[in-house]
């Protein structure tokens, strides 16, 4: 867990024809976790996908996660699983997928999180903190939220919802550290580009800070 306080920008992604180039773009980017966040396909497909993904997030260092199914994240050998408050339980996942390995859970509200601190998830997510498309139907949570989470968890928070280049910088300075990204990338005209621009910004806006833990 310790190691992952160190990653600072996640990748949500869904499957793409064009992975075998974005991915490597991105990571040279700055990306430094990378989620196959794919709920509409069939199985074999996530699989096949993940199977693009899983050499390339390898070669570059970066933990690789897949979305809502340990099973399928222990058979294509993933680094862990990221789970819903609807999905399978955190408690399930370690018993698939082992100790070691990254289990993340999304939370929606005080409740939500307070209830997630005492499972044994390596990270947590909280938002979104603004509406996204990506979450039709999900009530933003607004800024607040994520900030008690921060300010409350033993463990990485990973803030979701409408994280950019231009706005991850003030967010840093209102407390947290860890940030999921999704449209700014995906739908880049030049993600290499854009993740760089998104990293060089959070990692000054870092820098600036006080950092605990690092």
């Amino acid at each position: 867990m310790q190691e992952l306080f160190s990653r600072r920008l996640y990748l949500c992604v869904g499957h793409r024809g064009d992975m075998a180039t974005f991915l490597p773009a991105v990571l040279r980017g700055g990306v430094d976790i990378v989620q196959l966040r794919e709920k509409d396909l069939p199985d074999p497909e996530r699989i096949a996908a993940a199977r693009v993904m899983i050499p390339i997030c390898r070669d570059f260092g970066v933990p690789f996660i897949m979305n809502d199914s340990p099973v399928l994240a222990a058979q294509v050998g993933a680094d862990g699983v990221h789970v819903g408050q609807e999905d399978v339980s955190v408690a399930r996942c370690r018993e698939l997928l082992g100790n070691e390995a990254i289990v993340g859970l999304s939370t929606h509200s005080l409740e939500e999180f307070t209830a997630a601190t005492v499972q044994p998830a390596t990270y947590f997510s909280a938002g979104p903190i603004v509406a996204t498309p990506t979450k039709l139907g999900r009530e933003p949570t607004g800024l607040d939220y994520a900030i008690t989470c921060q300010q409350r968890s033993d463990r990485p928070v990973f803030v979701t919802g409408g994280v950019n280049a231009s706005n991850v910088a003030s967010l840093v300075e209102a407390g947290l550290r860890h940030f999921v990204v999704v449209r700014a990338l995906t739908e880049s005209t030049d993600p290499e580009v854009t993740a760089r621009e998104l990293r060089r910004a959070l990692d000054r806006a870092i820098s600036t800070v006080s950092v605990e833990p690092t």
